[in-house]
């Protein structure tokens, strides 16, 4: 952050995290400007830089801030922000949003796959019936989970020598899968 606000970054957490909040107020003080900082993929983060995002929102004791910080991620950074040494962090968020994704029918799982490998220059078709109602309901619908196995699946058709992605090839996908989940 220091230096996307044009500072060199001191490499002491002790400096550097005055160091941004000095630099946030003066964006704020000097050119009137509010930095907004998203962060993706937020339940990926380690509890040391949750901590550091704690301390960044620590501002003029909460009555206002220069800073506007979106954390994106999946349902678990909700729970990891509610234990213990997080609640604080928790406390300052000040607005929640949960995009509910029902999941997908088998049919459109189908164009789901269908359109991935139109964009990847593929209109024929790659996938039987049986291996996407395979895909659909092992992935309960998930597009994620629908992602994950039938690209596992494209690539057991590929290695037993198949033109197209059958049941087996799906079948394939997922007890490899369900294999590596138990590792």
């Amino acid at each position: 952050m220091a230096a996307a606000l044009g500072h060199a970054p001191r490499f002491h957490h002790a400096t550097l995290i005055p160091q941004v909040e000095a630099a946030l107020a003066a964006e704020a003080d000097e050119k009137n400007r509010h930095v907004i900082l998203a962060i993706d993929e937020a339940h990926l983060m380690t509890h040391e830089q949750l901590e550091t995002v704690r301390m960044l929102t620590n501002h003029d004791l909460d009555s206002r801030s220069p800073l506007t910080i979106l954390l994106i991620g999946q349902p678990t950074l909700r729970r990891r922000l509610r234990v213990g040494d997080m609640a604080a962090l928790d406390q300052r968020v000040q607005l929640r949003y949960h995009i509910p994704a029902p999941p997908l029918s088998q049919q459109e799982a189908s164009g789901y796959i269908r359109r991935h490998l139109e964009h990847a220059g593929r209109s024929d078709t790659l996938f039987s019936d049986d291996a996407v109602r395979a895909i659909h309901g092992h992935a309960r619908g998930l597009p994620r989970a629908i992602n994950r196995l039938a690209i596992t699946a494209l690539l057991a058709a590929c290695a037993g020598g198949k033109t197209i992605v059958d049941e087996s090839s799906a079948r394939t996908a997922i007890t490899e899968e369900a294999a590596a989940a138990t590792d």
